[in-house]
């Protein structure tokens, strides 16, 4: 079995330091990863920049929905052309309809605005009634690869449907709880994939100064990634890869 790419998102400086550290291979780079990812800063961009590894940045305007504006996408494609001008290796997308399917006009406007970047679906597929089409669509657009749970809360839940996904022709990148404990059952049960994609994240300690939760400057349970988590993710795919075929 080739080896397998880990991505691991984050969405502070600390973040990529611990992922650097901690062997990961590319980086989802996003704020309010509590939200589900948001399009990241100009400075975590330009930190990223700097950096040794591939960065995707999450082109994500708002939490919420999918269904973009006129002025959001018009925002998305300012927030595009400010990735590719910081030198960063691809971006991470998504568009829906009102009723959970992809929008393909939006999808076609982004995907052109990305020409010469590498381009991530986001989960936005796990909201779509159904999922063939989807595929379908994706790669009528050019898209490459699908970050997914398989419309599960956990990726290890959504297993059957990650599998249909992965017969498509697109690299399926499961994504959600995704850990050391359970990389292995994923990997196995979809012997097609060859990108992992998780958050690595403990809880961060308790500010010193109360106020910092009392104010909403840290949410409860606030995370933060932990180059130890990614590390053992890490030696986890690579004993999978390590594994003879048959």
């Amino acid at each position: 079995m080739s080896r397998i790419l880990l991505e691991v998102c984050v969405d502070d400086a600390a973040g990529i330091v611990a992922a650097v550290a901690g062997g990961a291979d590319r980086i989802e780079l996003c704020a309010a990863l509590s939200l589900g990812g948001l399009s990241p800063s100009a400075g975590l961009i330009a930190l990223a920049a700097e950096g040794p590894l591939p960065a995707m940045a999450m082109i994500r305007p708002r939490a919420g929905d999918f269904c973009w504006s006129a002025p959001e996408r018009k925002a998305m494609l300012i927030e595009i052309a400010a990735v590719r001008a910081a030198g960063l290796a691809g971006v991470v997308i998504g568009a829906s309809l009102s009723d959970g399917r992809l929008d393909r006009d939006c999808l076609s406007e982004l995907v052109a605005a990305s020409e010469g970047l590498d381009v991530t679906l986001h989960r936005a597929i796990d909201l779509v009634p159904d999922i063939a089409d989807a595929m379908a669509l994706c790669a009528a657009l050019g898209i490459k690869r699908v970050l997914s749970s398989g419309g599960a809360m956990r990726a290890s839940d959504g297993i059957a449907r990650l599998a249909a996904m992965a017969g498509h022709g697109i690299s399926v990148m499961p994504g959600g709880g995704v850990s050391a404990g359970n990389a292995a059952e994923i990997a196995a049960q979809i012997p097609q994939i060859r990108e992992i994609h998780a958050s690595c994240s403990r809880p961060l300690p308790a500010p010193v100064d109360a106020r910092m939760t009392a104010f909403g400057f840290q949410p409860e349970g606030a995370r933060g990634t932990d180059a130890a988590l990614v590390r053992g993710l890490r030696l986890a795919l690579d004993q999978i890869s390590a594994r003879p075929l048959g």
